[in-house]
């Protein structure tokens, strides 16, 4: 990184982990980590409204096994690791409009056969492929897009004569709403998790927002108290047809976290 910052500290490296472990609460304190699970695929199955991808987030299923499971025409429990991680790469893909291109380079597969997964994604998931071609279709006559909340982007290249412009433009298109309504949501939390803690007196604070996450310095006193405010204020901090669901954990420091049992 070019100018790193506490949202870049990567978490699946070695050095990485090591570095999260320095971050360490001052004694009589704990490290308290709010993250939304799969902010943006629950946004996206609300923008779109296909029945079968919200269906899954209510009834609490794995996303990627279900996805493959759907995808691939095989029972659930029979879905492999390898077809999972497949899944996981498309669901997110198609988030940002990943093209047969960009699958088949993430996955180390062939263009056709990436091409063949995309196509088979939209035969069963139909609402997210309607979303997409309205989404642009509406981005190109009027030239921006919203977030649920009503922030606009304003994408002129939509309309580029350039292919690779034009394309850009319209995988902005696919994106911002989704990543953008993630981004409203995470903030109407902060907002008032923050007024929270002051009406309650605590003394426990938000300390920083790292993408789905929310990282909070509590005061050892009020474990009873801060860890279900802050589940509480996330999941219902914007109604959506699906679920949202937060994982809280805690510990001495940034890196040795441990899931809170509820």
């Amino acid at each position: 990184s070019m100018e790193p910052n506490l949202q870049n500290i990567p978490v699946r490296t070695e050095l990485g982990s090591r570095i999260r472990g320095a971050f360490i609460a001052r004694p009589g304190w704990k490290l308290v980590d709010a993250d939304y699970s799969q902010i943006e695929l629950r946004v996206l199955a609300h923008i779109c409204a296909d029945e079968r991808l919200k269906e899954a987030f209510i009834k609490g299923e794995d996303i990627h096994a279900r996805t493959a499971s759907e995808v691939l025409d095989v029972p659930m429990a029979e879905v492999t690791a390898d077809q999972r991680r497949q899944a996981k790469a498309v669901n997110f893909g198609i988030v940002y409009g990943i093209s047969d291109f960009g699958l088949a380079k993430d996955l180390g597969i062939s263009r056709a056969a990436a091409h063949d997964y995309i196509d088979r994604y939209f035969l069963r998931y139909p609402g997210v492929e309607r979303y997409q071609q309205k989404t642009i279709a509406e981005c190109a006559d009027c030239g921006f897009v919203t977030t649920l909340l009503g922030r606009r982007r304003y994408l002129p290249d939509i309309n580029a004569s350039n292919f690779n412009r034009r394309s850009f433009a319209q995988r902005m298109a696919i994106n911002t709403p989704i990543q953008g309504s993630a981004a409203d949501i995470i903030k109407i939390a902060m907002i008032r998790i923050d007024a929270e803690l002051r009406r309650q007196n605590l003394r426990s604070r938000l300390i920083l927002q790292i993408h789905d996450e929310l990282i909070i310095d509590m005061a050892a006193e009020e474990a009873h108290i801060v860890p279900q405010l802050l589940k509480r204020i996330m999941e219902e901090a914007l109604p959506l047809d699906v679920p949202l669901l937060v994982d809280i954990k805690q510990g001495e420091n940034w890196y040795e976290m441990k899931k809170i049992q509820e």
